[in-house]
């Protein structure tokens, strides 16, 4: 009896000890579970940190790009970008505080990416109310244009028809005024010898001939104005040069624009009755043997002409 009783006390603790092993060992099991639990959930909520973050950022570079086209829109339509630019600022901000932060708010995002989203929107109405605005313009512009090119040519006919009515007014005051001019019939030349003896031939000896008498006939025009006319007598020698001497009384007038030298001239007061006019001309030096021709002219026009000859 007396060695049974160790015996019975050393199996009570092996088995103690054993109820105690499987008891830690079941304590070990259970925190090793828990512990690959708690992993495996900080894995998932990691993975779902990730995903939000990265979809906030797809979300931001979406609104940024969107921006930059509202950007470059109302800057086409001429509109004023301040605001929008301001706001793209801030974004970039917003972006690069998301990039650089590990314990941002997503629901502080979202209610910002909100916030962007209602605010491109209010810019689509801004967009859409200029692109309205720029096609009124433009038609206003066509019709403008169109209107500058009906004012263009109704200028232009004007200004042709005042030249034709210039051309045509200028044309019949020429042809009142040539209508109005002197006309002179019946041009004699005769030759005035130094005794005044007055000879007419069909041709006279140069040394006989110390003047020239020039007589005509002004013919009555309605037309013509009874007052003082000046009248022009050109002599032409053989050759067709004037006959001339600035220091006895010749000079310039003008003949359709151009300037024209005159032997003599002298001032009738026109009467308007088929006056008789004389005119004594003096060279001074000697004609030479030839043909001679008489012109007369007044109010730029030439109104009469006879011819001499010397021999």
């Amino acid at each position: 009896m007396e060695n049974n009783a160790p015996k019975s006390k050393t199996n009570g603790a092996l088995l103690a000890a054993l109820i105690i092993m499987t008891g830690l060992a079941g304590v070990s099991s259970y925190l090793y579970f828990d512990q690959k639990k708690v992993s495996e959930n900080q894995e998932v909520t990691i993975s779902e940190r990730v995903e939000e973050l990265s979809t906030t950022r797809v979300k931001l570079d979406s609104i940024s790009t969107a921006l930059d086209a509202k950007i470059a829109e109302v800057q086409k339509l001429g509109g004023d970008v301040s605001e929008l630019e301001k706001v793209k600022a801030q974004l970039e901000q917003d972006k690069a505080a998301l990039k650089r932060g590990n314990r941002v708010s997503i629901s502080k995002y979202e209610a910002k990416i909100k916030q962007y989203e209602a605010f491109l929107a209010e810019k689509d109405t801004l967009i859409a109310g200029l692109q309205r605005e720029n096609v009124t313009l433009a038609t206003n512009v066509k019709t403008l244009d169109e209107e500058n090119t009906g004012l263009k040519t109704n200028r232009q006919q004007l200004r042709d028809s005042v030249n034709t009515f210039v051309a045509q007014n200028t044309e019949l005051t020429s042809k009142v005024t040539r209508a109005a001019a002197l006309k002179a019939q019946n041009v004699k030349v005769f030759a005035v010898n130094s005794k005044g003896k007055v000879k007419e031939d069909d041709a006279y000896k140069a040394k006989k001939l110390d003047k020239i008498k020039v007589v005509y006939t002004l013919l009555d025009n309605p037309l013509t104005k009874e007052e003082a006319k000046d009248v022009y007598v050109r002599v032409l020698d053989p050759d067709g040069a004037v006959v001339s001497d600035m220091a006895n009384g010749s000079g310039t007038f003008n003949v359709d624009g151009n300037e024209t030298i005159y032997t003599t001239k002298q001032t009738v007061n026109y009467t308007n009755n088929n006056q008789n006019v004389e005119l004594l001309y003096s060279r001074g030096i000697p004609y030479k043997p030839g043909k001679y021709t008489v012109e007369l002219y007044s109010e730029g026009f030439r109104i009469g002409s006879g011819e001499f000859a010397i021999r």
